[in-house]
């Protein structure tokens, strides 16, 4: 997989997660469905729009299996996105998870 293809992944994983973040911060503590449209989520729909175009793009370039493979990092950046600017706890489980994600994601990318 080339250098920018790479980059343009990650810069996805990137923008998804912080969908996700932002998505979670607009959502929290909503009730009605009016007070879903706020800020955060508008943005939150944003990013993770960009964050699909990009995957796309990457997408006609690349295999299936190398780019899909970079949705595994979305995950990894969620965790410690909630970990750093939400303050959830993340278990020793959760940890030995995201170790095993990663070293996942390397193989699949190294070797194929």
């Amino acid at each position: 997989m080339g250098r920018l293809s790479v980059i343009l992944l990650v810069l996805s994983s990137c923008s998804a997660a912080a969908g996700q973040l932002l998505l979670k911060i607009g959502a929290h503590g909503r009730e009605q469905l009016t007070e879903f449209v706020n800020i955060p989520i508008l943005l939150g729909l944003l990013f993770y729009v960009t964050g699909t175009a990009i995957w796309i793009y990457v997408l006609s370039k690349e295999s299936l299996i190398n780019v899909y493979a970079f949705t595994a990092l979305s995950f990894v950046l969620v965790a410690a996105c909630s970990l750093i600017f939400l303050g959830e706890r993340i278990t020793l489980g959760g940890v030995m998870g995201i170790i095993l994600v990663l070293v996942g994601l390397y193989l699949i990318t190294s070797y194929n």
